[in-house]
């Protein structure tokens, strides 16, 4: 299977953080304004109505590289009680000390592996992101200085890594996967790549962050 990359010069850290910049909001994105993203995208059976929706936060930490960005993800360990080992953005559960989705995004990444928030520049919100099982997720898009450090958090984290945000950004690349649950065929997108497979929420959410910085 071959790998799709787009147009590499709009990859540039300047070019994407200027046009993401410009399209995503620099504010929480207000429960009731904000279209959600979500699993129901992809099943419209799904429906979000009446549910109850615990508040987390995920950053999206691009990595300010030349000549061309990249995007930092997650493996989590294969000992977790949920989604254990699947690739993730770095993120969790908002506290109530936190004053901002960001600032939870920023807290979580600097528990799980290590990133120091003098290395990470908040960008913008994406539109929260709802799933099945009662989250509701905001995407916090942000540049991060390429000569960071990371210390892995092995109670939480396998592994991280970087992939190139060309290739994240590339529609070609996001595949529709179907698997069965509960008697019916659910839908989610997927971006295999190398030995990597991203999918679910964290393909959702890369999904999201490409329709409003490049749809």
């Amino acid at each position: 299977m071959g790998i799709e990359i787009a147009d590499e010069s709009l990859f540039s850290p300047d070019t994407f953080f200027a046009r993401a910049a410009a399209r995503l909001d620099n504010r929480e994105p207000p429960r009731a304004e904000s279209e959600p993203l979500g699993d129901h995208h992809l099943n419209p059976d799904v429906t979000a109505e009446g549910m109850s929706f615990r508040d987390a936060a995920v950053l999206i930490p691009v990595v300010a590289r030349r000549p061309e960005a990249s995007v930092l993800l997650t493996e989590r360990t294969p000992h977790l009680s949920a989604h254990a080992g699947q690739i993730a953005f770095p993120g969790g559960k908002i506290d109530p000390e936190d004053q901002t989705p960001a600032a939870a995004a920023l807290r979580e990444a600097r528990e799980e592996i290590g990133l120091h928030p003098s290395m990470v520049e908040p960008i913008g919100y994406l539109a929260p992101y709802l799933t099945r099982t009662g989250y509701r997720i905001v995407p916090v898009l942000a540049r991060v200085d390429p000569d960071h450090r990371i210390t892995i958090n092995p109670e939480e984290v396998a592994d991280a890594f970087e992939v190139p945000l060309a290739f994240l950004m590339t529609s070609g690349n996001h595949r529709r996967g179907s698997r069965p649950f509960k008697g019916k065929t659910r839908y989610f997108y997927e971006m295999p790549f190398n030995e990597r497979y991203i999918w679910g929420i964290t393909a959702g959410i890369i999904r999201g962050l490409y329709e409003r910085v490049y749809g």
